[in-house]
């Protein structure tokens, strides 16, 4: 594909430290958590997890009223993926072609809504989508994000749709390297980053690894944890401070092991986040009241968490599905437009437009030279 840089952004303002921030150092977020509605309710809820496993029931019912259930007894929601991945490689043949029946039905659901989404003004001349979520971390999730590739190409939309490279749980923390100036991490091996979701929340030490690639490409998730919380059903106050223990926890071992932490924090969190790093909306399957007014997360944590080694905590929170499509920006710089949809108990969503950076920008002036030097030369 020939090489395409936005030129459009060149002249906007060097990037600010803000919450849910429009501009960053390499994408502009052209939009995100859209929140489109159909007579059914919102458009993205038939292209969520849930969706797939209504699916799923749906087929394994009519299947099951001119014999067994060739699934079994167990429901849908208690299937994992990794029993399904076998069952459609290993499994009965009929088993597997209720699968296939299912993801079939889900990938015409998801072509659907991303038809919508191309039609929305902010996500006008998208070239590519990168998906995510939990449900791209399994064999069918892939087959559904790769049937509904076709299925979009073969009515004549040209966009490039592909799954997250990065582990699912890991994405959504890689991407918060994004979040900040490059300069904030100068000097530094790794950061601190949060993945908030409605039914866990992750936080991770992110190695940057910059002596391997300097566009953070190879970025690995370093040490890792998970809480579970809508098991344990926590009030707010107190899965906050699970989350700043999970934090001081991974600050100590940050130590221990020798790691040069920078000081930030970046976390990715369900909702519209206003600059101030309050939530306005969207964060309605978090433990507790996270939209209140008077409730401000990186707030909480700063002052949980003062200091970073020798300098002052720096926290920048935006929305999950951003910082889940920005663990893929080293990736897209070919294209100009993209965006990022996650498959989880919603759809995230978010658009993105690439910034070019002072490096990409002297290669075109390169390449336009060249270009003008051989027209001379003929």
């Amino acid at each position: 594909m020939a090489r395409k840089t936005a030129k459009n952004t060149d002249d906007t303002p060097t990037p600010l430290l803000a919450h849910g921030g429009k501009v960053l150092s390499l994408v502009v977020v052209d939009a995100y958590n859209a929140e489109m509605r159909s007579p059914e309710g919102f458009l993205g809820d038939r292209a969520s997890r849930r969706a797939f496993q209504a699916i799923l029931d749906d087929w394994r019912d009519r299947v099951s009223r001119a014999g067994d259930d060739p699934l079994g007894e167990q429901p849908s929601e208690e299937l994992s993926k990794k029993h399904l991945d076998k069952t459609l490689v290993e499994g009965d043949a009929e088993a597997a072609g209720v699968i296939h029946g299912a993801i079939e039905e889900f990938a015409q659901e998801f072509a659907q809504v991303i038809r919508r989404f191309l039609k929305l003004k902010d996500w006008k001349n998208t070239e590519a989508l990168v998906v995510g979520g939990g449900l791209r971390q399994s064999r069918i999730g892939e087959l559904a994000i790769g049937r509904t590739s076709v299925l979009l190409k073969a009515d004549g939309i040209d966009v490039d749709i592909k799954p997250i490279h990065h582990d699912a749980d890991h994405a959504g923390l890689i991407g918060c390297i994004q979040l900040v100036p490059s300069w904030i991490l100068s000097g530094h091996d790794s950061i601190l980053a949060v993945d908030i979701g409605g039914s866990n929340i992750r936080a991770g030490i992110v190695e940057l690894r910059r002596k391997k690639a300097a566009d953070y490409s190879q970025a690995e998730i370093g040490q890792f944890e998970l809480w579970r919380h809508s098991e344990d059903e926590p009030e707010r106050e107190d899965a906050v401070q699970r989350l700043i223990d999970m934090l001081v926890g991974l600050i100590k071992r940050a130590s221990k092991d020798g790691a040069n932490l920078a000081p930030f924090i970046g976390i990715g969190c369900p909702g519209v986040i206003r600059s101030d790093g309050s939530i306005e909306r969207g964060g309605q399957n978090l433990p507790g009241d996270w939209e209140h007014k008077s409730f401000n997360l990186p707030e909480k944590l700063r002052a949980a968490i003062p200091k970073i080694g020798e300098n002052e905590t720096v926290i920048v929170m935006h929305n999950d599905a951003v910082v889940q499509g920005l663990s893929e920006v080293p990736g897209m710089r070919d294209y100009e437009h993209w965006g990022v949809l996650t498959i989880g108990t919603g759809l995230g969503n978010a658009r993105f437009t690439n910034r070019r950076d002072e490096g990409e920008k002297e290669e075109e002036e390169a390449e336009e030279d060249e270009a003008e030097e051989s027209d001379d030369n003929e």
